[in-house]
């Protein structure tokens, strides 16, 4: 078997998660044009916890300590600056994700705070474990922001503003 180097691996991982970044750019400026829903909001959390079955590998588990203190850096400070910029609107009867100039800037500076953070904790875990840390703290932000979302949709649907009806493909909303 081929051995690569940590050195190829840190540069592979920040160039996929550079990639994955503008992804998420991407489909979420895409999203903005759609109706949200209850689905929309909770199938992102629910899809990334399949990411739990590394820890099926020993060489990627973590002390308990470590893999709580990664979730809770993600669930407290991470998930802010989302929470800060999630905004919804009511328009036709149907809640849409208003766009948010600041959604991309905070994608970015999340990314280089990540890859800082990586050169340091890869000088005291091995690449695998630093992927699980870093999963669990992406998890503690997704799950959070994500409920943050549910909660913010309810209050919506609870104020009586949503009509149920679907926008039809020829009117798509424009924020």
């Amino acid at each position: 078997m081929a051995h690569i180097s940590p050195s190829y691996l840190q540069i592979g991982s920040t160039v996929g998660a550079l990639v994955m970044a503008l992804l998420v750019i991407f489909v979420r400026l895409k999203a903005s044009n759609r109706p949200v829903t209850i689905k929309k909001i909770l199938i992102p959390p629910l899809g990334m916890s399949t990411g739990f079955l590394m820890f099926v590998a020993p060489e990627v588990r973590v002390p308990w300590l470590w893999a709580l203190a990664a979730f809770l850096v993600g669930w407290f400070i991470f998930s802010y600056p989302l929470i800060r910029s999630t905004k919804f609107e009511v328009s036709e009867g149907q809640v849409f994700a208003r766009r948010s100039k600041s959604f991309i800037v905070i994608l970015f500076v999340l990314l280089i705070v990540r890859t800082v953070l990586h050169q340091v904790i890869d000088e005291y875990v091995s690449i695998p474990q630093s992927g699980a840390l870093f999963f669990l703290l992406a998890f503690g932000m997704i799950v959070r922001w994500r409920i943050f979302m549910l909660k913010q949709y309810r209050e919506i649907e609870a104020g009586g503003q949503l009509s149920g009806k679907p926008l039809s493909p020829e009117a798509p909303h424009q924020p």
